[in-house]
């Protein structure tokens, strides 16, 4: 049998507040590897708190690609993450490093190891026709549409998640598939890097609601409602766009609407993200391939550094 001779890369993957960030700064300073984020929300300027961005400390003393690189009103979608993520692999792997690529957009870590398939372009008429149906309806009457026409989709995607559930509809009128078939699909081009898989999935998920909870006061302390108002008085930001619709600024942005008081926009915006772990975790299950690790588990450091050894070599 021949030998695999494609580069190496470490694909680190968890729900949110699972502690994938700080694995992967440890894993950074014993072995040859360097990291870039997998997170549809890290790569918006000016949303630092609401997002768990690293600290600037932290991002001095480990550097990772794909963080800060939009202006929150310039949407970024998979096919953009994937052009740079192989960018920067290439750029990594030239220097003689393995790429980390840590994050919980699983989406994003699809596209970038199978690629995207050819979706038909956008048709005006029937989003400004499926709008007028939420507008009528609501969008989790839409969401519910979805359900029963691509529950896998459906699945995937948050009854409030306007922009996907209307793209999902539209591309099932445009195609008569569902929108999880397509994506399947992939482009057929073999991945140019040998991957490890390490998914941080919980076998309890009450500790990781702890956090969740814990690390959305902690923000709240840290004045995230501050940040989202300087969001709000740019004048160019609006709830339809893909970076005011990420968890935590879609409640506070409502919040600071009117829409609801401080208790209930609390108990929003940690339902809102332990609905993402939720989907997280479904997708993360997934990955066959993906070797697990239980991130409250004692040895959980000791395994990792034991799945990198054996697959990299000697640690530095």
């Amino acid at each position: 049998m021949p030998i695999d001779q494609r580069p190496l890369a470490v694909f680190l993957m968890g729900p949110t507040a699972s502690g994938k960030t700080a694995l992967a700064c440890e894993l950074s300073e014993q072995f040859p590897v360097e990291l870039i984020s997998v997170d549809s929300a890290l790569v918006y300027r000016g949303m630092d708190i609401g997002t768990a961005k690293p600290d600037a400390a932290t991002l001095a003393r480990y550097p990772h690609r794909l963080i800060d690189i939009r202006d929150p009103a310039e949407p970024y979608s998979a096919a953009d993450f994937r052009q740079d993520a192989v960018a920067a692999m290439q750029g990594i792997t030239a220097k003689g490093k393995v790429p980390l690529l840590v994050g919980g957009t699983g989406l994003y870590f699809r596209a970038l190891q199978q690629g995207l398939s050819q979706l038909p372009v956008a048709d005006p008429a029937i989003r400004e026709r499926l709008t007028s149906e939420a507008t009528a309806l609501g969008w989790s009457a839409l969401h519910e549409r979805l359900r029963q026409k691509d529950p896998a989709a459906a699945g995937r995607i948050g009854p409030n998640d306007a922009q996907r559930i209307q793209r999902a509809l539209e591309v099932i009128e445009l195609t008569g598939r569902p929108l999880s078939d397509q994506q399947q699909g992939g482009n057929g081009l073999r991945f140019p890097w040998r991957v490890l898989k390490l998914a941080l999935l919980p076998a309890d998920r009450a500790p990781l609601h702890v956090r969740i909870a814990q690390r959305f006061d902690a923000m709240v302390a840290a004045n995230f409602l501050d940040e989202v108002r300087a969001l709000r008085t740019r004048g160019d930001l609006h709830e339809d766009l893909p970076a005011i619709r990420a968890v935590g600024y879609r409640q506070a942005w409502e919040y600071l609407d009117g829409q609801s008081d401080a208790a209930t926009f609390r108990d929003r915006g940690i339902f809102a993200t332990r609905q993402l772990a939720k989907r997280q975790i479904t997708w993360l299950r997934s990955e066959l391939d993906a070797r697990v690790l239980d991130p409250d588990r004692p040895l959980l450091r000791e395994r990792a550094r034991d799945a990198l050894q054996l697959f990299l070599g000697e640690p530095m």
